[in-house]
């Protein structure tokens, strides 16, 4: 039977210092499977030094429910990797994968099948289609695999095609479908299970741009109605903004920094996160309750905005205004006071300024 672990009620998937080594002996770099050791890092030069592949080191996050959980990074960063972990198409060297707080490692063959059918849906890169089949026998086929009566499976495939917007277009054939149809029909095929998880693994990143932006919208609006637990694969900044509610970014199969977009324009760790997020029009993403604090003096007379008013449609405002805006939360209530100098402190502690990058005039010459 499998254990349940106390205290991860709340998370609906959990990965707990996860690591995935390649190489002839990969085992023995651990006493137990558990993956607790008491120097990762040191660990991680040591199993590279000894000729073996360091793929994950140490991972741990949690997933929760209907949350979109965004994981990033440059090629090679380890984040493909980890996302099979969770669904053990890959298994992992060592550490915990929960599900429910169940963990996913003890389970049997059989068991895991079950997870994958009836729990868990997949989306790759590479669509996976089968040619011979069209779209509606596409998306039935993971509920024929589950025995699932031939009116019933077609039916659910309806529901299905119709969610990602493929009406009509049931008896076609993958090759007479574009790109971005194609994806449809593999994201259709993922929710036809209707997985509690969902793990997409960079599924839009053979698109065209303007294609590519219209799936994101899709995919946004088939989770506010689902509010699948999700878990997002991808390289692109841009693309985590408008997704995530938190992310996680990757380096060397390690995770550097976990947070709300937000957090880490705002806070990056490092110069490899800043990195990311040096192109970003950070006043689309800033809400003024990201900029908020707390009010020096009496808020008679003061405008007021919504928390999550971003903060591109205030700098005209504010510009005029320098006493500022004060923020409501849903209550009513005031969160606090947004200023022009509170943007510009919000910015600047994501922004790395060199020494001699700032010259303070010293008077003018005579």
């Amino acid at each position: 039977m499998a254990a349940h672990i106390k205290g991860d009620k709340d998370a609906k998937i959990s990965c707990r210092n996860v690591w995935k080594i390649y190489g002839d002996t990969p085992d023995k770099f651990f006493k137990s499977g558990n993956g607790l050791v008491d120097d990762p890092e040191t660990l991680a030069n040591t199993i590279t030094q000894n000729n073996h592949i360091l793929a994950n080191a140490d991972v741990s996050f949690d997933v929760f429910a209907g949350e979109i959980f965004v994981i990033m990074g440059l090629s090679g960063s380890g984040k493909s990797t980890i996302v099979r972990c969770l669904s053990r198409l890959v298994e992992p060297t060592a550490g915990e994968i929960l599900l429910d707080g169940e963990s996913l490692l003890e389970k049997s063959a059989a068991d895991l099948i079950e997870v994958r059918r009836h729990k868990m849906g997949m989306v790759f890169q590479s669509f996976g289609l089968m040619l011979r089949l069209n779209v509606i026998d596409n998306i039935a086929f993971p509920l024929k695999v589950q025995g699932i009566r031939e009116a019933k499976r077609y039916a659910q495939a309806e529901r299905v095609i119709d969610l990602v917007g493929l009406k009509g277009r049931e008896a076609d054939f993958p090759n007479e479908l574009s790109g971005g149809q194609q994806q449809r029909v593999g994201i259709a095929r993922s929710l036809a299970v209707e997985p509690d998880v969902w793990l997409l693994d960079e599924p839009f990143s053979a698109l065209d741009p303007l294609i590519r932006k219209k799936m994101q919208d899709e995919f946004l609006r088939i989770q506010s109605m689902l509010q699948k637990s999700i878990v997002f694969i991808t390289h692109n900044f841009q693309e985590a903004l408008r997704l995530a509610d938190r992310m996680a970014i990757m380096r060397d199969g390690a995770i550097v920094q976990i947070g709300r977009p937000v957090d880490l324009i705002l806070n990056p760790v490092d110069d490899y996160v800043r990195e990311f997020t040096t192109d970003v029009a950070w006043e689309t993403v800033l809400c003024a309750a990201d900029i908020c604090e707390h009010p020096s003096g009496a808020l008679t007379g003061m405008g007021r905005v919504a928390a999550n008013t971003q903060i591109d449609s205030l700098l005209g405002y504010l510009a005029k205004h320098s006493q500022g805006v004060a923020v409501e939360a849903e209550d009513g209530s005031v969160m606090g006071v947004a200023t022009a100098s509170g943007v510009l402190a919000a910015l600047a502690t994501g922004c790395k300024v060199a020494p001699a990058d700032v010259k303070i005039a010293q008077g003018r010459d005579k």
